[in-house]
Parts: C-alpha cells; sequence; structure tokens
C-alpha cells in the first residue's frame, strides 16, 4: 500500500509500502540495483537492454541521493549496486569495442549475485526496522494544534546547579483541539521546534540508551499529525488538562502519539520537559542541557536518588498547574491575550506519566489536590508512600515477568490498595516498558524491547484506555467511589483489569 506520510525535515516525499519507509528517489535505486543484479541471469535477447535502463537509472539516482543526503539504510543498497556494476558492465563495454565477450562461470556468478541481492535487500529491512515513524491520525472530532512554553519558578532554586540564584526552569509542550488547517499545511517537527532541535534530542536519546545516533536518523526527520500554533477549536466549551512526565533520561515529546490522540477527543495536553533529567531540554536562549541524573549502582543510593527526583518533578508538575490556572479568563500566563488559555478547565485536572514520570503523577496527586486523576503508564512508585492517594488511578502496565524488579508489583499494590478512591491496575497483553511511549512506531519491531502489539495497535491500545478512564473521571463525574459512570466495563477492553476498592475490595 502506499500513502504519503506527514513530512520529513529535508522536504522529500516519503512514500509508506507495506510498513517501508522510503522515498521515490530511494525506491527508484533500490528497484535499478535489484535490476542490475538480475539482469545477468536474464535471456541473452533481454540481458542487455535490461542492464543498460537499469544502469542508467540507478548511477545518476545515486549520485543525487548521495548529494541531497543519503541514510545509513541505503547504504547496503549502494554497496551491492556498486559491486554489481563493474560486472555488469564489462561485456557490453568489450562487446561495444569489438572484443570477445567474456563472462564469469555460473557457479562463479551465481555466489557473487547471492551477496549482492543480500545486500541490497538489507536496504529495505533495515528502513523496516528503523523507519521514519508515521503517526496514527487521531480519532477525535477536533484537528490538534500545539505550541511549547517555557516558565522560570521565581521560588523554586535549581538544584541541579551550584549557582545561588539559577531558578527551575520548565518547557512545556501543549496540545489541544484546534481548528481544521488547510490541506498542505506544514506538520509540526516531531522531537522539536525546530530541525535542529530535533536532531539534538534525537542524539540525545540515542546516547542515554547506548546506540549510535545514526540507527535512529530517521526520527528527527519525521512531523506528527498537529500543526504549530494553529487556532484553538471554535467548540467544546472548556477543555479538561491533562499534565504529562516522560520517563528517566526521556523528553515532552516522547508520548506525541498519545497526546495527539487525547487533543482530538477534546483534552488539552501539557507535557513537560524537565531540566537536568529529561535527555535533552533546549531552551529558548539556545542552550541545551543535557540529563545530569546518573545511578550510582546501588539499590538503596537509587531509591533515594530516584525519590528526589521524582519530588523535584513532582513540584515541577504544581508549578505548571498553577501557571495554567493563572492563565484563565481569555489571558495568558504572561498577561497577553490568549484563546486556549480562556478555554482550560482546570477545575478537571490529570496527571499523567510514564515510568518515573508515572512516579511522580503518583506523588504530585498525593501533595496536590488540585488533580482529579492519575494515570500512571508502568511507573515504578518511588518516594513515600503516604499520605495515602485518594484520587482515581488508572496503572497500565506490561505483563510483570521473572526478569522484572521484584519490588514493582508489590509497591504498585500496596499504593493502590492504600487509595480511598477506587484504582485500577490494567495490565496489557503483549506490551512493554517501550509500549507505552511513542517507541514502537520507530523502534525495531522486537519484543522485548517495544512489545508485540505492532506499531498500530500500540497506540491506540494505550490512548484508548486512557481515554476510557479520563471520560469517566473528569467528564462522566466518576469519583472512584462507585455509582454511575464506573470505566471498569471499558477498560476491559483493552486487557486484564484488577480492581482496587477502598477498604480492601477487589
Amino acid at each position: 500500500m502506499w500513502r504519503r506520510a506527514p513530512g520529513a525535515d529535508d522536504g522529500r516525499v516519503t512514500e509508506i509500502i507495506a510498513g517501508l519507509s522510503l522515498s521515490p528517489l530511494e525506491i527508484l535505486v533500490l528497484s535499478s540495483a535489484f535490476a542490475l543484479v538480475s539482469a545477468r541471469w536474464l535471456p541473452p535477447a533481454a540481458r542487455s537492454r535490461v542492464t543498460v535502463a537499469a544502469g542508467a537509472l540507478c548511477v545518476p539516482s545515486a549520485l543525487v541521493l548521495v548529494v541531497t543526503g543519503v541514510r545509513w539504510q541505503l547504504l547496503p543498497v549502494l554497496a551491492g549496486a556498486g559491486c554489481a556494476l563493474p560486472f555488469a558492465c564489462a561485456p557490453l563495454l568489450r562487446r561495444r569495442a569489438g572484443r570477445p565477450v567474456r563472462r564469469a562461470r555460473w557457479w562463479l556468478a551465481l555466489p557473487a549475485s547471492a551477496a549482492c541481492l543480500g545486500l541490497i535487500a538489507a536496504g529495505p529491512v533495515a528502513a523496516w526496522a528503523f523507519p521514519v515513524p508515521v503517526f496514527p491520525e487521531p480519532t477525535g472530532d477536533f484537528a490538534v494544534g500545539t505550541r511549547v512554553e517555557q516558565w522560570t519558578d521565581p521560588q523554586r532554586p535549581e538544584t541541579f546547579t551550584a549557582d545561588p540564584d539559577d531558578r527551575r526552569t520548565v518547557v512545556v509542550q501543549l496540545w489541544y483541539p484546534a481548528r481544521r488547517s488547510p490541506d498542505g499545511v506544514r506538520r509540526a517537527q516531531y522531537l522539536g521546534r525546530t530541525a535542529q532541535e530535533a536532531r539534538t534530542v534525537s542524539e540525545a536519546l540515542a546516547r542515554g540508551v547506548g546506540l549510535p545516533g545514526f540507527l535512529i536518523d530517521g526520527v528527527p526527520r519525521a512531523r506528527s499529525r498537529a500543526v504549530f500554533d494553529a487556532p484553538v477549536a471554535d467548540g467544546g466549551g472548556w477543555f479538561p488538562v491533562v499534565l504529562f512526565s516522560p520517563g528517566s533520561g526521556g523528553v515532552r515529546t516522547q508520548n506525541t502519539a498519545w497526546a495527539e490522540e487525547l487533543a482530538s477527543h477534546g483534552y488539552v495536553v501539557a507535557a513537560l520537559d524537565h531540566p537536568y533529567d529529561s535527555a535533552a531540554v533546549v531552551l529558548s536562549d539556545g542552550r541545551t542541557i543535557t540529563s545530569a541524573t546518573r545511578s550510582s549502582g546501588d539499590a538503596d543510593e537509587d531509591a533515594k536518588l530516584a525519590a528526589g527526583w521524582t519530588a523535584i518533578r513532582a513540584a515541577d508538575f504544581g508549578f505548571v498547574l498553577t501557571r495554567l490556572t493563572g492563565g484563565q479568563g481569555g489571558r495568558g500566563p504572561g498577561g497577553a491575550a490568549d484563546p486556549l488559555a480562556a478555554r482550560l478547565d482546570t477545575g478537571r485536572v490529570a496527571v499523567a506519566g510514564h515510568s518515573m514520570g508515572g512516579a511522580a503523577a503518583l506523588q504530585a496527586a498525593r501533595q496536590d489536590h488540585r488533580f482529579a486523576a492519575v494515570v500512571d503508564l508502568d511507573g515504578f512508585p518511588h518516594g513515600p508512600a503516604t499520605p495515602a492517594l485518594d484520587r482515581p488511578v488508572l496503572a497500565l502496565t506490561q505483563e510483570v515477568t521473572a526478569g522484572a524488579d521484584p519490588r514493582y508489583l508489590p509497591r504498585l499494590t500496596e499504593a493502590l490498595d492504600a487509595n480511598t478512591a477506587t484504582s485500577y491496575r490494567l495490565t496489557v497483553p503483549g506490551a512493554a516498558h517501550l509500549t507505552f511511549t511513542d517507541g514502537p512506531l520507530y523502534l525495531p519491531p522486537v519484543p522485548t524491547i517495544v512489545g508485540s502489539l505492532g506499531r498500530t495497535r500500540s497506540p491506540q491500545v494505550v490512548a484508548g484506555a486512557t481515554l476510557a478512564f479520563l471520560d469517566a473521571v473528569l467528564r462522566g463525574g466518576w469519583d472512584g467511589h462507585g455509582g454511575p459512570g464506573d470505566p471498569a466495563g471499558a477498560l476491559r477492553a483493552y486487557g486484564e483489569l484488577s480492581a482496587h476498592r477502598p477498604g480492601g475490595g477487589r
């Protein structure tokens, strides 16, 4: 199947063919290289014509590709074509010069052709394993807009630096219901406001997991479904708000597909970058702050460190909500007229996060009663277990296996059982830790890395379960204490559901 992807930072069109992410020029190089090698095994009458045509297409296309920027996935294709080209053209040149035509014996040509075809086939396989991510079309009634804010808390010192005058700064990206944009409007760059920021963040993410940056070079080329600074939607009344924190070493954009799906259904999602904790945070003055959080290797010491980092994130949540609340009445936090600020329903707010961000969401809900609900995406509960939670919680987890941290499930169960409101743990079959991020859209489909749900199903399940829960709490009036609106029935469609009810009921 052919379809056009949202675009790439170099402006080239990318086509998706049965899951492959290749531009028309890359497809031309691939097909002509294959024809060049295969021509050796055609009948003599067709052999020369196919060789000439394939060479005439392959050589200039490859040169253009090299000049405009070749992706590493195409390097084996070029290598295979380069190895085959001299042997394919030599008989033609000898015939043209009137010299005897000599061809390699079939038993020599066969393994050579197989080796060249193997190199050429490695190109689309690599493009399939490490594609330019294609974001799913949101299913809600609204188009999606996005914008980025940077706010500094004058009351909080930055504890990661020694400068006493350094104040805590966070970068926040908002996804919100927007008006439909005209066809052809450029979609938002994934991972950053600009192509350069996207590359900076992509390289930092790769370093954080020990991968060479070139392996995910397709990620900063991607564009999402949102439009930067799109006009706010006309209908829909006031929009409930969902604050989101990424995992340790993650970034605010790591759950873009999830955020866009929620925004299309009438929510405003505010995702935070936490400087010195997120992989890379590009500030408005051009500075880039990379992660300063490091494991000590000692379990007890790491638990203390994680609790401290979680507390900082929880405070970031409270600060951002205060800034958003100050923007109600049609004025942004800076006092300027802001149509989006006038539509924020900061009386209906959920707090969410992935991994350590999920732990921060749980802590924020303990400390700040402005948060009406919590969504924990596979997050280990770091930090103090008191006071007990008193808000509905949805914890989405992977299937806990023998290789998981043995403390994870008991700590999570303890927190949910102590909640004075109903909590749910939804175990998603086939999920891995990165299933709950955008990872399945661009990482190799290895079950231990991104789960086995697939690139299409993974974001559908995570966003669908989240919406079922948020619609009940923020829109349906369900308070976690029984009565109509309980989302249990809807949640069961997405996995194995465990209910944790006040008083120990299940």
